[in-house]
């Protein structure tokens, strides 16, 4: 199973480059990077097999890098793996006070 994430600061209407973003399946982790640029990351190729799996972003540090006050100092998104085989790519609209996710593709 692959798991992608791909994070736009929804305020500034660009991607958010830098954000540190940790890949967990149960309490294990599995993977860690940073978004790119265009403020994506692959966080693996390798199956990590059926289950609950989250991803753990590291928001308040990127806001505050920037200068910038956030509500939320990390925000955690958990999803259910239930075909290892497919690609999971988890999208994350961030604004400093709210955030939004999808099932992307």
């Amino acid at each position: 199973m692959s798991v992608s994430t791909h994070v736009l600061d929804s305020v500034a209407g660009r991607p958010a480059a830098g954000v540190a973003v940790r890949l967990f399946a149960g309490e294990h982790l599995v993977a860690e990077g940073v978004t790119d640029r265009d403020g994506r990351c692959l966080l693996t190729d390798d199956a990590t097999g059926v289950g609950t799996h989250r991803l753990v972003f590291a928001t308040g540090r990127w806001f505050a890098e920037q200068a910038r006050e956030a509500f939320y100092p990390e925000v955690v998104l958990t999803f259910a793996v239930q075909e290892p085989g497919e690609h999971h790519h988890v999208p994350l609209l961030l604004a400093p006070f709210a955030y939004s996710t999808y099932r992307g593709s």
